[in-house]
């Protein structure tokens, strides 16, 4: 997983409120247990729209998408953060979120923010023509306009995503503590420990 500091760049301006997973991922996307190439498929039934935002070329490669209330409800697919990762997003900016999908998020190296729906209205504005900067250790939102929205995020969540840590990432940062665990166990307890082929 990538640290997080800062998030900067244009953002897509989606704003939908109640999307759900299978918006984000249509089912049909998810035979594949790779998580390349889900971008092509994230948002399917939006893109169908015509003029829609994840088709417009000044978006292109945008790192942070705004959403509306209740983003990433429904099912508990992974696929869901999957497919965001692959499209390029780094950071998902909303009034709420469900649960799952953001514990999901989390767990693929994106970034949830949440924040007042006056704040999202106006990052909606500044989006469709201006870049965001997101950064994660002060856990503010900026624009170019002087506009400054701070958010909260637990210190757990926090310190994994800076530091680029998932759950693998986290148990070899204990490789030590570990090896010295089982060494110990060996030597007070050797009938737990197998024997060697």
């Amino acid at each position: 997983m990538q640290p997080i500091d800062r998030v900067e760049g244009r953002a897509i301006p989606f704003g939908r409120k109640n999307v759900d997973t299978d918006i984000i991922i249509p089912a049909q996307w998810l035979k594949t247990i790779s998580r390349e190439g889900l971008g092509k498929g994230a948002f399917e039934t939006v893109r169908a729209e015509p003029d829609n935002v994840f088709d417009n070329p000044e978006f292109a490669g945008a790192p942070i998408l705004i959403a509306g209330d209740n983003f990433g409800c429904g099912s508990s697919r992974e696929h869901a953060a999957w497919a965001l990762t692959d499209l390029g997003i780094t950071a998902v900016i909303a009034p709420s979120f469900s649960d799952i999908f953001s514990s999901n998020a989390f767990k693929n190296g994106i970034l949830t923010v949440v924040l007042p729906q006056e704040a999202v209205d106006r990052l909606m504005e500044v989006a469709a023509t201006d870049p965001i900067h997101v950064d994660l250790e002060s856990q503010t939102v900026t624009t170019p306009f002087q506009d400054r929205f701070t958010f909260e995020i637990d210190p757990f969540r926090k310190t994994c995503l800076l530091q680029g840590l998932d759950e693998i990432g986290l148990t070899l940062a204990k490789t030590d503590a570990i090896s010295a665990y089982e060494a110990k166990l060996a030597s007070e307890k050797p009938w737990l420990v197998p024997a060697a082929a």
